[in-house]
């Protein structure tokens, strides 16, 4: 088993307005319903917003966006972070300023960590 992953050595899966890379999950040592993954937006406009059964934390790499969660709607850059927290709609657009938005995502059901 191994620990890390590149992304370049993940199949992407592509999306209408954006593209995602599953990252890490079961078979890298993930429990609980953890999962990682890196998305690309290219969408200048929200798609449909999506509902999640676990929550989803999210963190800004490059470029700036609009993020939606729930009835807030803010400003994302990079270095930042946010949560969906299950079963609240959110959704992602770019801004026309950039050209894409990276973002990494992480699905957690229940969060354990090693002391």
């Amino acid at each position: 088993m191994t620990y890390l992953i590149n992304k370049k050595d993940v199949q992407s899966e592509p999306h209408e307005g954006h593209t995602t890379y599953p990252m890490l999950d079961e078979r890298h040592g993930c429990v609980a319903g953890f999962k990682s993954g890196i998305s690309v937006y290219t969408a200048l406009e929200y798609r449909l917003p999506a509902c999640m059964k676990t929550r989803k934390v999210l963190s800004c790499w490059k470029a700036r966006d609009r993020q939606k969660v729930g009835d807030e709607e803010c400003r994302l850059e990079p270095e930042m972070c946010f949560i969906a927290p299950a079963g609240v709609l959110h959704c992602i657009k770019r801004d026309p300023d950039s050209e894409s938005v990276a973002l990494k995502k992480q699905k957690c059901a229940v969060l354990r960590f090693a002391r």
